[in-house]
C-alpha cells in the first residue's frame, strides 16, 4: 500500500478522530500546526463522507498562501479560491476578468452536486453581496445535442447573466449570433462553444478557436454558467425603483441628481457603474457564500484572532467609505455595502478552529480540543554540513524526512551535492513516500516544518537554500503570426492609404447592383465629399493610415496630381536612408567578427546552477543567441522580453559563453541604480564560477574608478557592468567580444554615435521591455534579429490594475494593506514643483508610514542614496517622478499609484506598471485620474489597453497598441515624421522595404498576374449572410489568400463552419476566387464576358512560360469551342458559352485553370 503524504499524517490517533467528527460535531478546536502542514492537515479532511470544505481566512494574502500549499497537495483541479479584494474600496470601483472568473467557478463548484474539493476565501468573501442561490442555480442553462430552444429567448437570457453581445466572439463572457449559429465563450471555460440550430433544436455543439474562428471537437452537452456575479430579476429591479424613488424624493442639490441619475438608470433595466454599492436595495436578502454551502458542509476558521482584529477593522473601513460616499452625495446612510456576516461565521456549525493559542478565543464553546506539536523548521542558508548532521539526526530517531525540490534538475544538483557528503537519498514521491527514511521529492509546498508527533520532517528548498518555492508557469496563447494582425484590422471612419489616390477615410462597404448583379465595394471618400468606390477585390492597394503622433491627416483631393507628387518626394527621401542603413548593415556584415565556441561543460555547470525552470521562449532565445555567436559574423539581436520575464538570465549565459572563450563583456544600462542592481545580480550568479564582475559608475569614487579603467585595459575584469560612462574616451577594453545594452531607448543621440562605433566589430545583444515602434519595425524589415520572450516565469501573478478616480480613503487602505504584508509601495507624481506637497500629504494621510521622494531634478548623489535606501527598506513608501520607470528592480515592491494617470503615455505607464508584481505575490496598480474630469479619447483609450493587459507578456501588444494610438513618432528620427505623416506609416514602410531591396538587387520576380474579372456573375457577401463588416473583409482577404484547391475546400468548410451554410452568391465568389488563382499563375490578364463568349487575355510575360501548344492543351482539356488569336502581341482565346449555365461556365474555367498550373509544374519539374 502507497504511503502519501495524508496518509502519514493521518496515522495520528488525535487527527483522524479530528477528521472523523469534522461534520458531526458543531465546533471542533485544533491547534499547534502552521504553514504547510496546517495546509496537510485541512486537505486530509476531504473524503467521500466530505466532499466540500469552505475555508475562510483573515486577508486575500493568506488565502493565497493556503490555496498554493492545497493545491500542491491535492492538485489545483479540487481547490477553488474565491477572490475578493483586501482594499473593500476596490471591491466598488472595477472587476478585474480574473477576479470574476474565480468567482463564478467558485459558486459553480458549490452548486454542482458532483463536484468535490475545497473553497478557500478571505473574510471579505464571506461579506459580499451574491444573487439568490435559487436564482444563481436557475439562470445556469444546460443545452443538449437535439433540445428545442427559442433562439431569441436564449439570446436574452445570455444578456440577463451578463454575456456581452459581440460581433466576433474572442474572449470569455462574449456571444454571438450569426444566423442559424450562436457561438459563447462560457466564462469559466478553456474554449469557447459553438451552437449550431435548425429552426430551434440544437444540432450540433463543438468547441472553437477564437484566434483563427475554425471549430475543433464535437459535444454532446454544455453548462453555460452566468458571466457575472451579480444577477438581477425583474423583481429586483422594482424593488431597487421603490426604494430609489422615495430616496430621490427627500434629497437634494447634487445628491438628489446623482440618485435620479442611478433611478433613470435602472428604470431602464440597465446596471448604473456604481450598481455595487446599491446591491443591498436590489437583493430580497443578503445572500452571501454561507447560502451556498450544501447541508453540513464544514468550515475551517483559519485563526480566529486575525480574523475578529480583520473584522474590526473592515467595520470601520466601511464606515469611512460610506461617509466619504455620501460626503460626495453619491451614496444613501441605509445601504449595506458589505452583509455583515460574522455572526453566521462565529456561529456556524459544524465548525473547526484553527488556532496557535487558545486566548482570544473569547467565549467560544468548543466540542473537543485538540493539541498537536510542530515546529517550523530551520534555515540552512546553503550550510550542507549542517543539513547533512540534521537529516542524520533525525534518520536516527526513525523519522520520516523529506527534501522537497521545486525541479528535476534541482532534484539531480541537491542528489548529487549530498552524494559528496556520503549521503546517497532515494527519489519517492508525495504520492508514495518510504517511512521512516530520508528522500527527494519533487514538490511545491510553500515551506518546510518537523511534525513530532508522527516523527515527519519536510524540508524545501526555501530552507535550504533560502528561496522561495516556485509554482508552475501559465503560459500565455499567443502565437507569433496573431501578434501583428489585430492593429490592421479596418473600421469605419478609419483613414486609409490607397496607393494612387492618396489619404481618404474609410467609409464602409456596400452592395451596389448593376444589371441584376451585386459586387461589394469599400467607399472611401476623399475632399469635397468626393467618394471612390473599390471593388473588395483590390483591398490590398489600401492601407491603414497612421501617423507619428496620432494626429488627423489631410485627406487628399481626387486625381490633383499631389499625391503622387508626394510619395514621390518620400521615395527619394527614403532610397537615402536605405543608403545609410544598408551602408551600416552591409558593413557589419562583411565584417568578419569573432566566432565563439560550441557550448563546453563550464557552460552546462552554470546553467545548471539556475534556480529557477527555464521558460520554452528563454529556452529558443538563448539557443537563437548561440548560434549568433558562434558563426563568424558579428551579431545584432534585440531581444524583447516583458518587464521581469528573464531576460538577464539569457544576457548571463550569452556573458558567460563569451568569458568563457576568454573575452571581455560590457553591459550597458541606463541608471547608475540599475547598474548597481545588475552588478549585485551579476556578482552573486557568477560566484561559482572563476569570472571578475565589475562595475563603473557614480557610485565609485574617483580613485577605484581608475583602477577599474586600469584592470579593465589589463583585461583582469571579465564582465564590466555601467552607464554611459563606459563610452567614455578613457575606457579601453583590453579584448572586448560582447556588448549587452539595456533598455536601449534610453540612450541619447550622442551614446548612439559611440555605440555604432563599438557594435561594428563586436557582437551586440540589446534587451528591451517596450520595443520603441522603431526597433519594432526595423526587426519587421528584417534588418534586425528579434527574440521574444513572452512566457510569465513561473509564480508570477498578473497584476491586478485598477482605473479610477483619485481617493484619499482607498489610498489609505492600500498602503497600509501593502505595509501589513510587509511590501512597500511606489507612488508615482509627476510634478516637480509641488512634490513636496504631496509628500506631506501622504504622511498626513498614512502617518504610520515613512516616506521617502525622488524626482529628476535633485543631484544625483542624493537620488542614488534614496532609491539605495528605499531598497535596504527604510522608507515605505518613495514618491517618484516617472523617473522609476527605468528599470529600478525592488521584489518588495507590490503596489502602484500612479497619479493623473491619463497624461502618460501607454509604454510608459506600461513600463511602471512593470516595476511591481515582480515576486510571488499578487500587486496592485492604481491608475488615477482626478475626479470629476471627463477623460480624452486618447487617454481612455489608453487606460483600457493597459487595464485589459493584465495578463503579463503583453509589452508586445502595448507597443503595437501604441503605434496605432500614438504612431511611430522616430521610425528613423525626428526628420522622418513629416515624411511619414505625408503618406502613413504602412506606405512609407512599404517604400522603404522597395528601396532596401532594390538596393540589395533583390528585384521581385512576378509570380503571378492579377487578372481582371467581369463574368457577369451574382458572386458577393450577403449582409444576411454576414453582417459584420470587419468579419466581411477578412473573408474577402481570405479569398484572396486561395491558391489551390485545398485552400479552396478549406475556406468552404470554414464559411460552413462559422457562418452556417451559404447562398449561391458565395458559392461563385469562392470558385471564382479559385479560378482567379489559377489564371493568375498563368499571367491572364483580363477575363471577360461578352454576350455569348468570354474572352480571356493573356499579358506578354505569360509567353515567356508557356509555348502555343500549351494553350492548345489547355483548351482541349475543356469541353467549350475556343479559338486563339493575337492581340498586339498578346494571347486572347474567346471561348463559345452559349446555353451554359454559371455553374458549367465556372467548371470549365477551372479545369483550363488547372491545366495551365499543371503545365507549369511540369516544366520546373524538368528544369529542375
Amino acid at each position: 500500500m502507497a504511503n502519501t503524504l495524508l496518509d502519514l499524517f493521518e496515522k495520528n490517533p488525535q487527527l483522524l478522530e479530528w477528521s472523523d467528527k469534522v461534520t458531526l460535531l458543531s465546533r471542533q478546536l485544533v491547534m499547534g500546526f502552521s504553514g504547510s502542514s496546517k495546509a496537510v492537515v485541512m486537505a486530509s479532511a476531504l473524503s467521500e463522507q466530505v466532499p466540500k470544505i469552505l475555508i475562510v481566512t483573515s486577508t486575500q494574502n493568506e488565502a493565497e498562501q493556503l490555496t498554493g500549499d492545497l493545491s500542491a497537495i491535492l492538485g489545483e483541479d479540487k481547490v477553488y479560491s474565491f477572490f475578493a479584494d483586501d482594499v473593500v474600496a476596490a471591491e466598488f470601483i472595477f472587476a478585474s476578468p480574473e477576479k470574476t472568473h474565480s468567482r463564478l467557478e467558485s459558486l459553480n463548484f458549490l452548486i454542482d452536486k458532483e463536484s468535490s474539493g475545497i473553497l478557500v476565501t478571505s473574510l471579505v468573501g464571506t461579506k459580499l453581496h451574491l444573487p439568490n442561490p435559487e436564482v444563481y442555480k436557475d439562470s445556469r442553462i444546460d443545452l443538449t445535442l437535439g433540445e428545442e430552444h427559442d433562439l431569441e429567448a436564449l439570446s436574452k437570457h445570455l444578456t440577463h447573466i451578463g454575456y456581452q453581445r459581440v460581433e466576433q466572439v474572442l474572449s470569455p463572457g462574449e456571444f454571438s449570433r450569426r444566423g442559424d449559429i450562436l457561438d459563447i465563450y462560457e466564462l469559466t471555460a478553456e474554449l469557447p462553444y459553438r451552437l449550431e440550430f435548425f429552426g430551434d433544436e440544437i444540432d450540433g455543439i463543438r468547441q472553437f478557436d477564437s484566434d483563427s474562428q475554425k471549430s475543433l471537437d464535437n459535444l454532446e452537452h454544455i453548462i453555460v454558467s452566468p458571466a457575472d456575479d451579480i444577477i438581477l430579476t425583474r423583481e429586483d429591479y422594482q424593488r431597487a425603483e421603490k426604494a430609489l424613488e422615495s430616496a430621490v424624493s427627500k434629497a437634494e442639490g447634487p445628491h438628489k441628481a446623482y440618485l435620479e441619475e442611478v433611478l433613470s438608470v435602472t428604470i431602464d433595466g440597465y446596471r448604473h457603474k456604481d450598481l455595487r454599492k446599491f446591491l443591498s436595495l436590489f437583493y430580497d436578502k443578503a445572500y452571501t457564500l454561507f447560502d451556498y454551502l450544501p447541508k453540513g458542509t464544514p468550515v475551517f476558521i483559519d485563526d480566529f484572532q486575525k480574523i475578529v482584529d480583520r473584522h474590526g477593522r473592515l467595520e470601520l473601513e466601511v464606515a469611512n467609505l460610506l461617509t466619504e460616499d455620501l460626503h460626495q452625495g453619491k451614496s444613501l446612510s441605509h445601504l449595506n455595502y458589505l452583509v455583515d456576516s460574522f455572526k453566521t461565521l462565529r456561529n456556524y456549525q459544524p465548525a473547526s478552529f484553527f488556532s496557535n493559542f487558545h486566548k482570544g478565543l473569547g467565549n467560544l464553546k468548543f466540542d473537543k480540543l485538540y493539541q498537536f506539536t510542530q515546529y517550523p523548521m530551520q534555515e540552512f542558508f546553503n550550510q550542507f554540513p549542517l543539513l547533512v548532521d540534521e537529516i542524520h539526526r533525525y534518520t536516527k530517531n526513525k523519522a520520516t524526512v523529506i527534501l522537497q525540490v521545486g525541479s528535476e534538475k534541482q532534484l539531480k544538483s541537491l542528489k548529487e551535492t549530498l552524494e559528496e557528503y556520503d549521503l546517497d537519498l532515494p527519489l519517492s514521491s508525495f504520492g508514495d513516500l518510504i517511512p521512516h527514511k530520508p528522500q527527494l521529492v519533487l514538490g511545491n509546498l510553500s515551506n518546510g516544518f518537523y511534525f513530532a508527533d508522527e516523527k515527519l520532517v519536510l524540508v524545501t528548498e526555501r530552507e535550504i537554500f533560502h528561496k522561495k518555492v516556485k509554482r508552475r508557469a501559465r503560459a500565455s496563447h499567443v502565437s507569433n503570426a496573431e501578434r501583428l494582425k489585430d492593429y490592421n484590422e479596418l473600421e469605419k471612419g478609419d483613414y486609409v492609404v490607397h496607393q494612387t489616390h492618396g489619404i481618404g477615410q474609410f467609409k464602409g462597404i456596400e452592395t451596389i447592383e448593376i444589371k441584376g448583379v451585386h459586387r461589394d465595394y469599400l467607399t472611401i471618400q476623399y475632399q469635397d465629399a468626393a467618394t471612390i468606390s473599390l471593388p473588395v477585390e483590390q483591398i490590398e492597394s489600401l492601407s491603414k493610415y497612421v501617423s507619428a503622433d496620432g494626429k488627423e491627416p489631410k485627406i487628399n483631393k481626387l486625381n490633383d496630381g499631389r499625391f503622387q507628387k508626394t510619395k514621390q518626394k518620400v521615395s527619394k527621401q527614403v532610397e537615402d536612408i536605405a543608403d545609410d542603413l544598408l551602408k551600416l548593415y552591409a558593413e557589419r556584415s562583411q565584417l568578419k567578427g569573432f566566432a565563439f565556441s560550441p557550448d563546453d561543460d563550464n557552460q552546462r555547470d552554470f546553467e545548471d546552477d539556475f534556480a529557477y525552470a527555464e521558460t520554452e521562449d528563454q529556452l529558443r532565445s538563448i539557443k537563437e543567441i548561440k548560434a549568433d555567436m558562434e558563426s563568424d559574423k558579428p551579431m545584432d539581436r534585440l531581444l524583447v522580453g516583458d518587464v521581469g520575464f528573464g531576460k538577464t538570465e539569457v544576457a548571463m549565459r550569452a556573458a558567460f559563453k563569451a568569458v568563457n572563450d576568454g573575452k571581455q563583456v560590457a553591459i550597458l544600462v541606463p541608471t547608475t541604480v540599475l547598474a548597481h542592481q545588475h552588478y549585485l545580480n551579476f556578482k552573486e550568479r557568477f560566484e561559482n564560477h572563476a569570472v571578475e564582475v565589475d562595475e563603473l559608475s557614480r557610485f565609485r569614487s574617483k580613485k577605484e574608478q581608475n583602477e577599474t579603467i586600469e584592470n579593465l585595459a589589463k583585461g583582469r575584469i571579465d564582465i564590466i557592468i555601467g552607464t554611459h560612462r563606459l563610452l567614455s574616451k578613457d575606457v579601453k577594453f583590453s579584448d572586448l567580444g560582447l556588448l549587452v545594452i539595456d533598455e536601449e531607448q534610453r540612450f541619447g543621440v550622442k551614446h548612439k554615435e559611440k555605440l555604432k562605433e563599438l557594435k561594428a566589430k563586436v557582437d551586440v545583444l540589446t534587451l528591451t521591455a517596450t520595443p520603441i515602434p522603431r526597433t519594432l519595425h526595423m526587426s519587421m524589415l528584417g534588418i534586425r534579429d528579434l527574440s521574444i520572450i513572452e512566457t510569465a516565469p513561473t509564480n508570477r501573478y498578473p497584476v491586478q490594475t485598477y482605473v479610477m478616480e483619485t481617493k484619499p480613503g482607498l489610498i489609505r487602505e492600500a498602503i497600509l494593506r501593502e505595509m501589513d504584508r510587509g511590501g512597500q509601495i511606489f507612488y508615482v507624481y509627476n510634478r516637480v514643483e509641488t512634490i513636496d506637497q504631496k509628500v506631506s500629504e501622504l504622511h498626513e494621510l498614512v502617518p504610520e508610514a515613512s516616506i521617502g521622494f525622488v524626482h529628476g531634478q535633485m543631484s544625483e548623489v542624493m537620488l542614488e542614496n534614496t532609491l539605495l535606501d528605499f531598497l535596504n527598506g527604510d522608507y515605505d513608501v518613495l514618491v517618484a517622478t516617472t523617473i522609476i520607470e527605468t528599470g529600478i528592480d525592488i521584489s518588495n515592491v507590490n503596489t502602484l499609484f500612479i497619479e493623473n494617470a491619463d497624461h502618460m503615455g501607454l509604454s510608459t505607464l506600461y513600463q511602471l506598471r512593470g516595476r511591481v508584481g515582480r515576486s510571488n505575490r499578487i500587486a496592485y496598480a492604481y491608475l488615477m485620474y482626478r475626479p470629476d474630469k471627463v477623460l480624452t479619447e486618447v487617454s481612455e483609450k489608453r487606460l483600457d489597453a493597459i487595464k485589459g493587459f493584465t495578463e503579463l507578456g503583453s509589452g508586445f501588444k502595448i507597443a503595437m497598441r501604441d503605434l496605432s494610438i500614438r504612431g511611430s513618432g522616430n521610425i528613423l528620427g525626428a526628420s522622418q515624421s513629416g515624411f511619414i505623416d505625408s503618406v502613413g506609416f504602412e506606405m512609407y514602410s512599404q517604400l522603404l522595404e522597395e528601396a532596401i531591396n532594390k538596393r540589395q538587387g533583390k528585384t521581385q520576380v512576378r509570380r503571378k498576374g492579377n487578372a481582371e474579372f467581369n463574368l457577369q456573375i451574382d458572386a458577393y457577401l450577403p449582409s444576411d449572410y454576414i453582417s459584420d463588416e470587419r468579419q466581411k473583409i477578412e473573408i474577402y482577404k481570405r479569398i484572396r489568400e486561395i491558391e489551390n484547391q485545398k485552400d479552396y475546400q478549406d475556406l468552404q468548410d470554414e464559411l460552413i463552419d462559422r457562418f452556417g451554410e451559404y447562398p449561391d452568391q458565395v458559392a461563385y465568389l469562392i470558385e471564382i476566387g479559385l479560378v482567379k488563382a489559377y489564371l493568375d499563375a498563368a499571367f491572364a490578364e483580363l477575363v471577360e464576358r461578352k454576350n455569348d463568349t468570354i474572352i480571356v487575355r493573356f499579358e506578354k510575360a505569360s509567353l515567356k512560360f508557356f509555348l502555343t501548344q500549351d494553350y492548345f492543351e489547355a483548351i482541349s482539356k475543356t469541353h467549350l469551342k475556343a479559338k486563339i488569336s493575337d492581340n498586339q502581341g498578346k494571347v486572347e482565346i474567346t471561348f463559345d458559352v452559349r446555353n451554359k449555365k454559371d455553374y458549367e461556365i465556372l467548371e470549365e474555367l477551372k479545369i483550363f485553370g488547372q491545366t495551365f498550373m499543371e503545365i507549369k509544374e511540369r516544366k520546373e519539374k524538368k528544369e529542375a
